[in-house]
């Protein structure tokens, strides 16, 4: 936590809720930098009882806030301003995920920390972005997810759009603003520049994971539609069940690899037949070739269509559930999962940071500690309080 990484020596003040602008602080602080995450005295972050808990505690919570220290703060006030503004002061980055209406209120809008701290990299991540009309609306994952364009083409063709069942919206946004972050210190500290706004909504970095689709209709006029797991770009490319009731996913992007299925499956007249192998005449047949493909597979266990693939050298690989993919025998010898003693939940498996630094690898802190924990330290020893100041912010509700 903020030691030894290569953000070592950074100071990220989070007042964010949620999920992406802490997910924003999370990676910073897995890479070393120090996380002080504020919450509001009382509630705290909803995170810490979203979703899916053990003994009321929000698991989620625990991992996005490994690594930070925790402190109260009510903004509203302005006296949790005028302290907020202390933290500042010693800080390099700042993560917002307000509605722009709120930050101005508090006084914490970029123009005003800007012109009160011109050296802080202010990370402003809100659902629709700042400068246009819907800058103030109320913006979540789940919105983003429908007007990126991802739920209007997941799903089966007959089926309606499928939003996902996690904060895929979120984790895609907080991953662009936490490299724009290291690219605007680097732009500070190496470039000799000044902190500046990293403005990023939740819309869209996810419409930039599918910019094809936004492509085909400016280029060709083509708005593209639904087709379950199948890309005919990719045939075969499906989520295929076995004869045992599973399910594994293959993909064929290249020709090459789609011969190798040909092969594999027996059909070694496909692979020397150009209406099968060049990719614009396979991309025409591509039902024809899932439908094939499928066939086989249905006859076959996961286990044993897994070994005709994989000897092969076809890209394949099962479908898993949460308790499979803990239990990959790859996975584990990268050290994927990693096991943290927790004060509250005891020994929690978490994923370990997805970047792999040969030199200066990611670290998991502590998990999400309580409330507040870390309010004596933080506005005592980094910002020098004394118990009696603590005290009386306390009996006033400001921390």
């Amino acid at each position: 936590m903020g030691a030894g990484g290569p953000l070592s020596g950074v100071r990220v003040i989070e007042a964010a809720t949620l999920a992406a602008g802490p997910m924003v602080g999370t990676q910073l602080g897995e890479f070393g930098a120090e996380v002080i995450k504020v919450e509001p005295p009382g509630s705290g972050d909803p995170m810490r009882t979203w979703g899916v808990r053990k003994d009321g505690i929000g698991l989620m919570w625990k991992s996005v806030t490994r690594g930070k220290r925790c402190v109260t703060l009510d903004l509203r006030r302005d006296d949790g301003q005028r302290l907020f503004h202390r933290l500042l002061g010693v800080a390099d980055v700042l993560v917002v995920g307000n509605r722009p209406s709120a930050l101005r209120r508090w006084g914490i809008d970029w123009e005003s920390v800007h012109a009160a701290h011109p050296d802080v990299v202010m990370c402003h991540v809100s659902g629709y972005g700042g400068g246009g009309p819907a800058a103030d609306r109320p913006g979540y994952g789940t919105l983003a997810e429908a007007m990126s364009g991802f739920a209007h083409l997941t799903g089966q063709a007959d089926g309606p759009p499928t939003l996902p069942p996690f904060m895929l919206a979120d984790g895609v946004a907080s991953l662009a603003a936490a490299v724009a972050v290291v690219a605007a210190l680097y732009h500070r500290d190496v470039g000799g520049g000044s902190g500046q706004l990293v403005d990023v909504n939740l819309v869209e970095p996810l419409a930039r994971l599918m910019e094809w689709n936004t492509l085909a209709v400016d280029q060709l006029g083509i708005v593209p539609r639904r087709s379950g797991n199948r890309l005919d770009a990719s045939a075969p490319r499906n989520a295929y069940r076995t004869s045992d009731d599973r399910w594994l996913a293959l993909s064929s992007a290249s020709p090459s690899v789609a011969v190798r299925v040909y092969r594999a499956i027996g059909r070694t007249d496909l692979a020397e037949d150009p209406d099968y192998v060049d990719p614009i005449r396979r991309q025409e047949r591509a039902a024809e070739v899932d439908d094939l493909v499928a066939a086989w597979v249905r006859t076959r266990t996961l286990d044993e269509a897994m070994s005709t693939f994989l000897a092969a050298d076809v890209a394949a690989a099962p479908v898993y559930d949460g308790r499979q993919l803990l239990d990959d025998e790859h996975l584990a010898a990268r050290g994927t999962f990693v096991r943290v003693d927790d004060d509250d939940l005891g020994p929690v498996r978490v994923q370990a940071p997805v970047a792999r630094m040969s030199a200066t690898p990611g670290v998991v802190g502590r998990l999400g500690p309580a409330l507040g924990a870390d309010n004596d330290d933080v506005y005592g020893s980094l910002l020098g309080l004394d118990e009696q100041e603590r005290a009386a912010l306390v009996e006033d509700g400001v921390i």
